[in-house]
């Protein structure tokens, strides 16, 4: 992976950059001293870590707009960082950068029980707005594994999902509205508490833009009535391709599980040890089937789900019996990643999609992917929506093990594209995908896609360096070719 290279001219200014944001922060929160900025070397993709030039942590939207504002003015380059739990390199810094952590603001500011709504600051964890609602019977769906600390802001900014998205959908489609701060330090309102806006889908290009577009200081999300009845499937089978096929037939039979995950053998016994939750060990695939709804609705799918997995040999199957059971069946799913240091001193966790019909031939290529680089891997996905997150085991203190780490996800990503998937399920591109960008787009899709970012951030400082192979300058991409001739691409509004 390219790191990329820290403009000189920005870092030979950094005291200056300093004094003018601590006229922007009176209060503290910058972080300038070499040992503190340790903390933020690096998210959740550990194994590419680089020092931030400046650590900024305002306290609300005023001091975020001051510190983009002041970094507008003196052409300094911002990174955006919520929790850092991000797994594709979203929030690594950069050595010319302020890193602007929104940590601190992390208020819930409203909730509407009316319109089923919560409008929460970003650095609002994920769980936490479940907790604040659940008293009254409601609950938020899109539940990450990182959900205990993962923040709702970096998860606009990717776009999460987890284990009920199946059903109910990624961050896009339970999110109503924005605030975000753009680079100039202008402040822009997008959506709201009713269900759909009028125009141009402005939220949803937000949605899933990582950081690149602007800063998010406020998010509004639906909320939903917690369902009467949730029970879950634990289903062990003697093999991958039977595991697949029966997430096919479900799906094929009309059945739309809460949630329908599966794991492999290797993950099925790292997740066992670690949380004990009574998967079977001798199984070579296991899938947690969630159904909820009414309970006399519940009982049939059992029944109808229990039957498909019969008569594809299922070798273990059991429906939890209680809430305490349920919740038990997935603490060991969520704790899949962690669980996986006890078997490997490092791992490089994927995510692409692809097909569900898919699933039992690219299952076999990256097995034959895992001969040809003698690494293991455990596999665990969200197999209801086919998307993958193989976890590719090695160890960084063997020489060339993370290269070959690093070459064996590329492939996998490369698989998804070739199967008809894509390269990124919810983890987003970064800086781990950004140079397997062109197996997917060609020149003009991703020169497009960059005419957006110009239209927010004209000079590029926001996030740069992520997402796309070949960073243009907004003035290069003024013209589209087209064959009978040139036209210029009209100029973008500004916000």
């Amino acid at each position: 992976m390219r790191m990329p290279v820290p403009d000189e001219t920005i870092v030979a200014r950094r005291d200056d950059i300093i004094d003018a944001l601590r006229e922007a922060m009176p209060g503290g929160g910058l972080i300038v001293d070499e040992t503190e900025l340790k903390a933020y070397e690096c998210d959740g993709l550990t194994a590419y870590t680089e020092l931030p030039m400046i650590v900024a942590l305002p306290e609300d939207t005023e001091q975020v707009a001051a510190i983009l504002r002041i970094c507008h003015e003196m052409g300094v380059n911002v990174v955006p960082r919520g929790a850092g739990t991000s797994l594709s390199g979203g929030a690594i810094p950069r050595g010319d950068a302020v890193t602007l952590g929104l940590a601190r603001l992390n208020r819930i500011l409203d909730i509407d029980f009316d319109n089923r709504a919560v409008t929460a600051q970003p650095g609002v964890t994920n769980l936490a707005i479940t907790r604040a609602v659940e008293d009254r019977g409601f609950y938020y769906a899109p539940d990450p594994s990182s959900q205990i600390a993962c923040t709702i802001g970096g998860n606009v900014a990717e776009n999460s999902g987890g284990v009920h998205c199946l059903k109910y959908g990624l961050t896009t489609n339970n999110l109503l509205g924005v605030e975000m701060v753009l680079m100039t330090g202008e402040r822009l309102r997008l959506g709201g508490k009713h269900l759909d806006a009028g125009g141009l889908d402005l939220l949803g290009v937000v949605c899933g833009s990582e950081g690149l577009l602007g800063i998010v200081t406020e998010v509004t999300v639906r909320i939903l009535r917690a369902p009467e009845t949730a029970r879950a499937l634990l289903i062990g089978f003697p093999s991958t391709h039977a595991a697949g096929d029966c997430v096919a037939r479900i799906i094929g039979r009309g059945i739309i599980p809460a949630g329908l995950e599966m794991m492999d053998r290797p993950a099925i016994g790292a997740a066992e040890a670690f949380v004990k939750a009574g998967y079977p060990l001798d199984a070579e695939a296991l899938l947690i089937v969630e159904l909820d709804g009414p309970a006399s609705e519940v009982d049939e799918l059992i029944e109808r789900v229990s039957e498909i997995a019969r008569t594809l040999g299922a070798s273990t199957l059991r429906a939890s019996r209680d809430e305490a059971e349920r919740q038990k069946f997935w603490a060991g799913r969520k704790a899949a990643f962690p669980a996986t240091g006890m078997i490997s001193p490092d791992y490089y966790c994927m995510d692409g999609t692809i097909p569900r019909r898919a699933l039992p031939r690219v299952l076999d290529r990256i097995n034959h992917l895992s001969e040809r680089y003698r690494l293991k891997v455990a596999n665990v996905f969200h197999a209801g929506d086919g998307n993958l997150h193989p976890l590719v085991l090695y160890d960084a203190n063997l020489p060339g093990e993370l290269e070959s780490a690093e070459k064996f996800g590329a492939d996998i990503l490369r698989l998804c594209v070739e199967f008809g998937g894509v390269l990124t399920g919810e983890h987003g591109v970064g800086l781990e995908k950004r140079d397997l960008m062109e197996t997917m787009f060609d020149a003009v899709d991703l020169e497009h896609q960059q005419r957006l970012k110009c239209a927010f951030d004209p000079d590029n400082r926001l996030n740069p360096g992520k997402v796309f192979p070949t960073l243009h300058r907004c003035a290069e991409l003024g013209r589209v070719h087209v064959k009978r001739g040139e036209v210029r691409f009209p100029d973008l509004p500004r916000f």
